[in-house]
């Protein structure tokens, strides 16, 4: 598996013999590589790719980056990699690790929508919306008093909604434009707009 990082920048379309084709525009890579993971030394074998420029970064993260002799990035993402001889410490990877009409899975985080009630959260129904009730988006009943007098695990409740980590799969690449890192992906991709995602190539 080889891929890179992007930021999602929108949707568009696409129109080809006559047909609307949505699309997600996501500007990919480059992307350098900051560590070689091998399985020896770490337990597995990956590739860590740096994403964005950074004026300033931490002590710690300037000591990592020297070794790969690459500016601040704003983002660090692994991508398991088992034939890692392929690459250097440095080397910077693009959009044209990617060829029209293949299929690539894409990573991402949902919106964050902090603590969401149940109508928002699961599509609950509701209370009455008159008649002088009180509790038109309430929880209403939890479950049974006696019996089981518990909570059923699972049940459906307010909380903490959204900002989770979400992998669509065999999404098809539309086209290409390697001078501006630009990656055309068929369909949607998760997250909000200049939200960080990870791009990876389908294994053949």
């Amino acid at each position: 598996m080889i891929g890179l990082i992007g930021k999602k920048i929108g949707m568009a379309q696409i129109f080809e013999k006559g047909k609307v084709i949505p699309v997600s525009l996501i500007q990919a890579g480059p992307c350098p590589i900051i560590q070689i993971k091998n399985e020896k030394k770490d337990g597995y074998f990956a590739l860590q790719l740096g994403y964005g420029k950074k004026k300033k970064s931490s002590k710690p993260l300037s000591g990592h980056l020297k070794k790969s002799k690459t500016d601040p990035v704003y983002r660090l993402f692994e991508i398991r990699f088992k034939d890692s001889k392929k690459f250097k410490l440095g080397d910077k990877i693009d959009v044209s690790i990617f060829k029209d009409g293949e299929t690539v899975q894409v990573t991402g985080w949902t919106k964050g929508r902090g603590f969401s009630g149940g109508i928002k959260r699961w599509g609950w129904h509701g209370g009455p919306a008159s008649h002088g009730s009180m509790s038109h988006r309430r929880i209403g009943s939890a479950g049974p008093g006696s019996s089981p007098g518990r909570i059923w695990k699972g049940k459906t409740m307010p909380g903490r909604y959204g900002n989770e980590k979400v992998t669509i799969r065999n999404l098809k690449v539309v086209k290409i434009e390697i001078e501006k890192n630009l990656l055309y992906l068929k369909g949607a991709v998760p997250g909000t707009r200049n939200g960080y995602l990870l791009v990876i190539k389908d294994e053949t």
